[in-house]
């Protein structure tokens, strides 16, 4: 792995520092994702390490596609329960990319999540860091007025390699406040 330069530490530190603030102790779960793969698992790996070097004890998984169903059973179920390799430690971190991690399905799941962005991209909204990694040797920190993105934007539909195990939709009942 390539040393870091200053500037890509720096802000690898900034975001840990919060990260770590907020969520200091027990099974805590970030994702990172990007309209580009790639920016997104270099990154994931960068604050993996980044994580590590301050007495973290990280598991790192690069997701790829994947859909909530086959996310919770093959990933979040096993952290949780201690049994996903390299997650024993009680306060282990979950460290994961890919794609479709911070759509609204599955935000809640996260403790903590970045999304990359490269060029002309949009950020997302709902997720805690908007990183431009348009230069990764320098990236930034991207804070933008939110209000000014459609509500749905940002919102990933599954690719055809994605698993399509169909998921149960909650329905109001009869009565039931509107």
């Amino acid at each position: 792995m390539e040393p870091l330069t200053e500037a890509r530490q720096a802000l690898l530190d900034w975001i840990a520092e919060e990260f770590l603030h907020n969520s200091w102790r027990g099974r805590r779960l970030v994702a990172v994702e990007g309209a580009d793969d790639g920016h997104a698992a270099r990154f994931a790996d960068d604050f993996a390490a980044v994580l590590a070097d301050r007495g973290q004890a990280v598991t790192r998984v690069s997701l790829g596609d994947v859909d909530e169903a086959r996310l919770r059973r093959d990933t979040v179920e096993p952290f949780r329960a201690g049994t996903l390799p390299g997650a024993a430690d009680p306060d282990a971190v979950l460290l994961v990319d890919g794609r479709r991690l911070v759509n609204d399905a599955v935000r809640g799941i996260w403790h903590f999540t970045v999304w990359t962005l490269a060029g002309d991209e949009l950020p997302k909204a709902g997720v805690n860091v908007n990183v431009d990694v348009t230069d990764e040797s320098t990236p930034k920190r991207y804070f933008y007025d939110y209000c000014k993105l459609p509500a749905s934007f940002g919102e990933r539909r599954p690719s055809e390699t994605a698993d399509a195990t169909p998921t149960a939709s909650a329905t109001p009942t009869a009565g039931a406040a509107r």
